[in-house]
């Protein structure tokens, strides 16, 4: 069997991919990874084969803010501009997925809930696909958002809206998730980091509690750029904790920092899966990755959500007893600080990150999905 996924340049998005995509390579399938060619490096550093679709494509450059005249009624302005920046890379990576797959001929496609144009293609081809669906949040503003960017694309394809899965595939727990989810089939979010190198001294005894500070790959190359000065006033805030701090950022990130205070054991690219066990609080933006990670750790977390599917995760967190939710915009770092104090002293929120980790441990592996996913193939060969 010959599977191609499909992802937008972000790491968030591909990364949550590649357990799966490993899962059936060992099975005995050919797998390829299809995408924007300034990000066919990070793919690589995966260990998987990749493909470019088309040219680079920046998602921080594609989002306009003249598209916030055309917001239709009831959607979130800032996921409907992050949708029509996710239908222009579909649209530059539309030609090339289908000249791939008319050369390649894969039997299923696998495409992350961003990625657009791999699903107009399968519908053309008539290959059954299926959706990979990171976050809590439904994200309605993506789709009609990416439609309108792809109406020229679409007519080409043949198809009159954008096609829906024959599967799709949910790493959130069934009981965090919101309704439109229900009958999403499970998948454990294995975490992967690429080529992210884990420090030796890592594991080795403590005598402080220890916080891990990120905000994932792509908030810090959003906006203004003032990130930078946030996280540095909350690594002086932590400190006052009495903690050690470990703050992963990529390292182009970490060049920029000054004088950070003697509690930060670590500033640069960590590998989070390996990380967070040894941490007893994460102070994290409520990013999908980040999210599930330290949920499969097992580690209470104090959540800063800033964008998009961001609130909804940071949500079903906090219901679920195991975070403290700030929006970013209404966090100082002492807020921050006081926040992380609690989480440390107050053993409920452990006890629950306990039984969520419990129950992400109990949900089926990459592996127990390639049988499913064969009989998908096969049944879409049949037709």
């Amino acid at each position: 069997m010959r599977v191609l996924f499909s992802t937008v340049p972000l790491a968030g998005h591909f990364l949550p991919l590649a357990p799966l995509a490993w899962a059936l390579r060992a099975a005995g399938h050919e797998v390829l990874v299809t995408t924007p060619d300034n990000f066919v490096p990070t793919v690589l550093g995966s260990g998987l084969p990749a493909a470019s679709c088309g040219p680079s494509a920046e998602f921080t450059g594609l989002i306009r803010q003249e598209d916030l005249s055309a917001v239709p009624e009831g959607l979130v302005p800032q996921r409907y501009l992050h949708g029509r920046a996710f239908g222009r890379i579909a649209a530059g990576s539309a030609a090339g997925i289908a000249e791939l797959a008319e050369s390649w001929r894969p039997d299923l496609m696998i495409c992350e809930r961003a990625e657009f144009a791999g699903s107009l293609v399968a519908a053309s081809r008539h290959v059954p696909w299926v959706q990979y669906h990171w976050s809590v949040a439904e994200l309605p503003e993506y789709r009609h958002a990416a439609a309108e960017e792809l109406s020229a694309a679409m007519t080409v394809s043949g198809v009159r809206e954008l096609p829906r899965p024959a599967a799709v595939l949910d790493p959130w727990p069934a009981g965090l998730r919101l309704g439109h989810a229900a009958e999403h089939r499970e998948i454990r979010h294995v975490p992967s980091h690429g080529d992210a190198r884990v420090p030796g001294w890592l594991f080795g005894r403590r005598r402080r509690p220890r916080i891990c500070l990120t905000f994932g790959t792509l908030l810090p190359q959003y906006g203004d750029g003032g990130l930078l000065g946030l996280m540095t006033a909350l690594t002086h805030a932590l400190a006052e904790t009495g903690a050690e701090l470990l703050v992963a950022v990529e390292d182009a990130l970490a060049a920029q920092w000054k004088a950070p205070p003697a509690a930060v054991r670590h500033i640069g690219r960590l590998p989070l899966a390996d990380a967070f066990p040894t941490c007893d609080v994460v102070v994290h933006h409520g990013g999908q990755g980040t999210s599930l990670t330290a949920m499969a750790a097992g580690r209470p977390q104090f959540v800063l959500p800033e964008l998009d599917d961001q609130f909804d995760n940071a949500r079903a967190l906090e219901a679920a007893g195991a975070a403290v939710v700030l929006p970013m915009s209404a966090a100082t770092p002492q807020t921050v600080a006081k926040g992380c104090l609690q989480l440390l002293e107050d053993d409920r929120y452990a006890e629950a990150a306990s039984r969520l980790a419990a129950v992400t441990a109990r949900m089926p592996a990459p592996s127990a999905l390639v049988a499913p996913l064969e009989a998908l193939a096969l049944a879409g060969a049949d037709r």
